[in-house]
């Protein structure tokens, strides 16, 4: 939202810009205009930077978040802000991670899910509606091979190039033909063949095998590339890419 980061080829992060609750990992709340190093992370292997908190996959499998944690965001089991990174209690095996608004995401070397933090319209996918402060397990979801995070819905992408959704879907981000949210990890009607997923932060974007995208959720403003403003509860192609 206001802040970037940057991954550095010695495996340690940098970031700048808006420093609030200390989501730049540097001990502060100063913001900073330059890239500043996030303190005492070493080992990093990949990042997620969500509007107010940081989380980082450390090579061991591992992970560390910092900033912002009013609602459980960095898995610590608190509601504590941290300034410099923080272990997310609990978790192993991690091979790559997602950040929403308020919640964060995990892929696991098993092919499971393990989210945290904000859970109000089921982004967490553990069928409770319930802040948790530590990874829980997202329901029915096995094989999951990539996994992305829009403000409060979450998608994976499975082992049969398949993808399935949960959270908030008041504009159909969740693909399913409904603008029901979802406490557990529910199909993308109509789509196989994926081979990449991204969110924006209503809407979801699906890389097919054959080189094509499709989209679906807000289009507000043309976010879906159909040239249309037209919501989409399913996917939908986008115009001739």
């Amino acid at each position: 939202y206001s802040h970037t980061c940057a991954l550095k080829q010695d495996t340690t992060v940098v970031c700048w810009g808006s420093n609030g609750s200390g989501r730049l990992g540097d001990g502060t709340t100063t913001n900073r205009l330059t890239p500043t190093p996030v303190s005492g992370l070493t080992g990093a292997t990949a990042i997620a930077a969500s509007d107010f908190h940081t989380c980082a996959l450390k090579q061991d499998g591992t992970v560390a978040c910092w900033g912002n944690n009013g609602t459980g965001q960095l898995g610590d089991g608190t509601t504590t802000a941290r300034t410099t990174p923080t272990m997310v209690s609990g978790l192993a095996g991690v091979t790559a991670i997602a950040s929403g608004d308020f919640h964060t995401c995990a892929l696991k070397q098993d092919g499971t899910v393990a989210c945290w933090g904000s859970n109000g319209t089921g982004q967490l996918g553990d069928g409770s509606g319930t802040i948790q402060l530590m990874p829980t397990t997202v329901s029915g979801l096995t094989g999951a091979t990539a996994i992305t995070a829009g403000d409060n819905h979450t998608c994976a992408r499975e082992q049969d190039a398949t993808v399935a959704c949960w959270g908030y879907n008041v504009s159909g981000q969740l693909g399913d033909n409904t603008t029901t949210d979802r406490s557990t990890a529910t199909p993308v009607i109509g789509i196989d063949g994926t081979t990449a997923i991204n969110s924006g932060g209503t809407h979801t974007c699906a890389r097919i095998q054959d080189g094509t995208v499709t989209c679906w959720g807000n289009n507000q403003f043309g976010q879906l590339g159909d040239n249309t403003t037209t919501n989409r509860l399913t996917p939908t192609l986008v115009a001739p890419l």
